[in-house]
């Protein structure tokens, strides 16, 4: 269950010094990007970086790394362990997040990292990430409307739950695309505390070279919140702008817009697109992707869609299917350490496409069964373009069947 509140995490790391200085990463969207990106560019100067994302995408440690890798499972379980027994002897009662939280801080104590690159969980001034003792920078990436049930109605109001990461004489770095209004309630929040606001805004000129062309506006722009970021807590490196930018450019983050193969699933020849868009926000990233590199050919897409339960997908859909798309519905199975995270039935996809009037040509309904799911959508594609879609724990399952 998701149970907001610092308490118990702090309980939890109290004797946890942390001497790690930390990026603290919030927002609705780009925050594992902006991880990534900022990880790559500290390992280019050869700094020692812990990194602690979520969800995990295969494994549960997967969301731990040191350096370049994911901690082993021996070392995850051994800290973990420790953790829930001290989280048993102060009855403390806290949740898998804060636990797996304190998890990863006690591994970078362990392995003495010199940077930690934190995401945020959900939201940001109650999140457990929150506990942190010494940031050097905080990040503030596109705000759109999610987990509204916990952050508010309004991207004000989202805006100011994330801008609770802020700490006095903390820089913080904003996503300049976002809104007027959001970045006010940012900027006037930080100004309470006495924090400089840097917003990261791509120049008309001279960013990247060829990057610019190359990279999608988000990117483009979850990429220099991550550059920004890093010069102000590394200020001394010598790597050169363009350089640090290309070195991030080529950091791999798994299920956004990520082509693969599933040749060893249905025989398919083409790459496949994955994507995790769970909401309006990022399905418009997905969306004006594939308008512009996929629909070009005058086929029509193939989804295969998956949701979390709870969630109003009918704008979602709105944004990503057209007349005579297919679809083929699935339901993600269950995630490790997340039991309370359920899918959306897939018929209520089915129906929900039917209420929003998108005529489309083949819809199957697959359920549970991920792998014949791909087949058929695979089989209904005719080699056109072929999208997995609609849920960050849908990209997990599709990695675990396709993991070596």
């Amino acid at each position: 269950m998701i149970e907001l509140g610092l308490a118990r995490i702090t309980a939890l790391l109290k004797n946890t010094p942390q001497t790690w200085k930390a990026i603290h990463v919030a927002g609705t969207n780009g925050k594992g990007s902006i991880c990534a990106y900022l990880n790559a560019m500290l390992r280019a100067n050869r700094v020692s970086c812990g990194r602690f994302t979520s969800p995990h995408l295969v494994d549960r440690w997967d969301c731990i790394t040191i350096n370049d890798s994911a901690v082993s499972e021996n070392k995850f379980r051994h800290f973990e362990a420790l953790v829930k027994k001290r989280n048993e002897e102060q009855r403390l009662e806290a949740s898998e997040f804060e636990l797996l939280t304190a998890t990863a801080f006690e591994i970078f104590e362990a392995e003495k990292v010199e940077f930690g690159v934190i995401e945020v969980g959900l939201g940001g001034r109650l999140d457990a990430t929150n506990v942190l003792k010494q940031k050097t920078v905080t990040i503030i990436s596109k705000i759109g409307l999610d987990h509204q049930a916990f952050l508010g109605n309004t991207l004000e109001e989202i805006a100011l739950q994330k801008a609770g990461i802020i700490r006095p004489q903390v820089p913080c770095v904003v996503d300049a695309s976002n809104s007027p209004s959001v970045l006010e309630v940012i900027r006037s929040h930080a100004d309470s505390l006495g924090a400089r606001v840097k917003n990261a805004e791509v120049p008309s000129t001279g960013f990247g070279g060829m990057l610019s062309e190359q990279l999608e506006p988000h990117q483009r722009q979850n990429l220099l919140c991550a550059y920004e970021a890093f010069h102000i807590a590394y200020p001394g490196h010598g790597v050169s702008m363009n350089e640090l930018l290309g070195i991030g450019a080529n950091a791999v983050w798994p299920g956004r817009l990520q082509s693969i193969s599933i040749g060893k699933i249905t025989g398919r020849a083409e790459p496949i697109l994955l994507d995790g868009a769970h909401n309006p926000q990022s399905a418009e990233v997905l969306s004006a992707f594939v308008e512009k590199r996929l629909r070009v050919h005058g086929k029509p897409i193939t989804w295969v869609l998956a949701a979390s339960a709870g969630k109003d997908i009918s704008e979602i859909l709105k944004i990503l299917l057209r007349d005579g798309d297919n679809v083929t519905a699935v339901e993600f199975g269950p995630v490790d350490g997340m039991p309370w995270v359920k899918p959306t039935s897939s018929a209520t996809i089915l129906q929900t496409i039917d209420k929003i009037n998108i005529l489309t040509t083949t819809r199957q309904d697959a359920r549970t069964d991920i792998r014949a799911g791909l087949n058929s959508a695979n089989k209904i594609s005719e080699n056109g373009p072929l999208v997995v879609a609609g849920s960050l724990y849908l990209v997990s399952d599709m990695l675990k069947l396709l993991r070596p």
